[in-house]
């Protein structure tokens, strides 16, 4: 029989719901921790391991395991050694590992008998043993998860990123201490090398205002060093972002160098998404979105890396879109939407807010649309019906999801009054979404739900049309309260019908031109929203409109001097106006995970790739120029590259894998794997 990895296994989400408590708790406001205020979830302290297993011959086997364990082999106990020896013939093997500290985990190694995903696990055996010794009842077993831990002495709990030293680039005597630059937005571990003999006071900024107020800047670290040596070890501090760093010494404190270690998530940079094109400051926004996306991609997908350092779904679902076209990280997808979850029973909307949920349903499918991952939605899908379940069982007399005192009505930050009170017509769109997402991952698992999700996802689209569809104002309404219409119209319900295909051609006419190019409608002004509204516009064929407001919004911030996109944009605000939120002078993030919305629009609208059946089996390209001369550029896949260019004159397409289809105007052509086709278009 031939050899198969060994790899470490554990239940399935306990140890993204493990690491996401380390990850969620790291958060420090002016030196106070800062935890969530959501649910946190714990790992199942015991667990079984459980696999039969035929043998030729007698074999030994190596046990490790991330806790106390025990082994039975056919019901029967063994003492728990690390090298066991299972008898020839057929054989029930049961682990059951505890700990109370971190997952447990089981690592076998043997001729042929190896932990791996061929494994099954329960969290509650419910097995007895009556006075006869016999065994009675059977708990749920569900298989195993593991990830890319293939060696012993790398387990689970000893998961860390990597770290690259980095220097500053600049240095300058300010007032009492010195102010150190690294260039640009960064995350990582300051050191402190050679200090010895007093205090050392620490203030982080992703600005040089930031850093230099002493008062009001988000973060900040204090050093005390009793030694006196000239060989002090090296103080290396929590990890932080930041741009600059400004220190000042007491009590004849001194220090020797002060660097970083630059602490980032690993890519391979040969087998990610590219860009290029004819206009200079496009090739810049989509560079910076790439750097931007890079440092909130690390354990999980963050946020902002300064101030929340939280996952959040809302954030999440479009740093997965984006991630599609840049890395391709498909690991660091499961861990998040496995860590936002969390674990039953569900006792609130994820991260509490209302919207959050039904983006947590749409990243799901949207992860089987790229990868063809049929595993993980079989994996998930439990999961997706006891939080359908509390959807449901909040509805209000319409059958529609209504804000309860407990739930946060987020939609977006908005600079003009919104009322989030009532029935917003936004809410109930993303939750039909999530019903139809239900009804496919439903089909896909082979459940029998009788055609539930379905009739609720259409009943709820007619009640919506009902109610909020006005012909008069060509858009949807804003919310129902108490009976009374709020009249209000926003970009926000009407821009995700057209995402989610919930209005006709015609209607789509009509909200494009009286909501979505109409300016007297409230603008957006966060890069989360502006995703959408750009995505909207592109799916209308509007990539001549969409690409003088990529430049004007992403390369506004630019000509702000960011180095990262930030959390929220308006061009009307000046100086350190563009710092401020919450009423905090430096509470914005300057590098935030929706900032990166061009990776999105560039590879999906632009050079125009998208899959049609699940994992790229078949493809579309539908490139369009939008303005520039010319483009060029790379979409990674699950099996490699997909490769445009595209001019005035031909379109080229060379794909590695997969069934494509070029599109032009009325003109398809067949992509055929490892070939290079060219399309004029004289």
């Amino acid at each position: 029989m031939e050899n198969r990895q060994a790899t470490w296994i554990w239940y399935p989400g306990d140890f993204e719901v493990w690491l996401g408590n380390i990850f969620n708790n790291r958060r420090t406001e002016r030196g106070a921790m800062f935890p969530p205020f959501w649910k946190q979830d714990s790992h199942w302290p015991t667990v079984e391991f459980t696999k039969t297993v035929e043998l030729e011959a007698d074999e030994t086997i190596h046990v490790s395991a991330e806790g106390k364990w025990n082994i039975a082999v056919d019901g029967m106990l063994r003492p728990s050694q690390s090298t066991l020896t299972i008898p020839k013939g057929k054989h029930t093997l049961s682990f059951k590992v505890w700990n109370q500290a971190t997952p447990p985990a089981l690592f076998i190694e043997g001729k042929t008998i190896v932990s791996d995903a061929s494994w099954t696990t329960t969290y509650e055996d419910k097995i007895w043993i009556d006075e006869n010794g016999v065994a009675h009842g059977a708990g749920i077993y569900v298989p195993v998860g593991s990830w890319n831990f293939n060696r012993c002495d790398t387990p689970p709990s000893r998961y860390h990123l990597d770290y690259k030293e980095q220097q500053p680039v600049g240095k300058e005597q300010v007032a009492d201490g010195v102010l150190y630059d690294f260039g640009r937005e960064t995350f990582g571990c300051l050191k402190l090398i050679g200090l010895r003999g007093g205090t050392a006071c620490i203030y982080y900024g992703e600005s040089r205002e930031e850093a230099l107020d002493k008062e009001h800047c988000e973060t900040l670290d204090v050093l005390e060093s009793n030694d006196e040596s000239q060989d002090a070890s090296v103080f290396r501090l929590d990890s932080k972002a930041f741009r600059f760093v400004y220190i000042e010494t007491t009590n004849g404190a001194r220090y020797d160098q002060v660097a970083m270690d630059y602490e980032y998530a690993p890519f391979d940079k040969a087998k990610s998404g590219s860009f290029r094109c004819s206009d200079v400051e496009l090739n810049i926004i989509w560079q910076v979105s790439a750097y931007t996306l890079e440092l909130t991609t690390r354990e999980f997908f963050m946020d902002g890396i300064k101030r929340d350092r939280w996952t959040w779904s809302g954030d999440a679902i479009q740093s997965y879109l984006m991630n599609y076209y840049l890395h391709f990280d498909s690991e660091c997808v499961k861990r998040t939407i496995r860590q936002l979850r969390g674990k039953d029973p569900v006792t609130a909307h994820v991260n509490t807010i209302m919207d959050y949920t039904f983006y947590w349903f749409k990243s799901v499918h949207d992860y089987y649309l790229y990868t063809g991952d049929i595993d993980f939605i079989r994996e998930i899908y439990p999961r997706m019906v006891t939080l359908m379940d509390y959807c449901i069982e909040r509805t209000n007399a319409e059958g529609l999801m209504e804000g309860q005192p407990d739930d946060w009505i987020f939609v977006d930050w908005v600079d003009f009054p919104m009322h989030k009170r009532g029935t917003l017509c936004f809410e109930q769109i993303l939750f039909a979404e999530a019903l139809r997402v239900m009804t496919e991952c439903d089909r896909l698992c082979n459940k029998d739900s009788d055609g539930y999700y379905q009739m609720e996802a259409e009943r709820t689209l007619k009640r919506v049309k009902e109610l909020f569809w006005s012909p008069d104002h060509h858009a949807f309404l804003h919310a129902m309260e108490d009976g009374v219409m709020n009249n209000q119209i926003t970009k926000f319900p009407n821009m995700f019908a057209i995402i989610y295909g919930d209005v006709s051609d015609e209607e789509s006419k009509q909200v494009l031109e009286h909501v979505m190019l109409n300016p007297d409608i409230p603008r957006i002004t966060t890069p989360y929203m502006r995703f959408y509204e750009l995505e909207a516009l592109c799916m209308m064929g509007q990539q001549q409109h969409v690409l003088p407001e990529m430049k004007a919004y992403w390369g506004g911030m630019l000509r702000e001097g960011a180095t990262t996109f930030w959390e929220k944009y308006n061009p009307e605000e000046k100086g350190k106006q563009h710092l401020a939120m919450y009423g905090r002078p430096y509470g914005k993030s300057l590098c935030h995970a929706w900032g990166a919305s061009p990776l999105y629009i560039i590879g999906k609208y632009f050079l125009g790739v998208r899959p049609t059946k699940p994992g790229y089996e078949e493809y579309e390209v539908r490139p369009a120029l939008g303005g520039l001369q010319w483009m060029e550029g790379e979409v990674p896949t699950p099996f490699g590259k997909i490769s445009i260019r595209m001019d005035h004159d031909s379109i080229t397409v060379y794909s590695d894998g997969g069934k494509g289809r070029l599109i032009v105007n009325d003109h398809t052509v067949s992509i055929p794997p490892k070939q290079t086709i060219t399309f004029s278009l004289t």
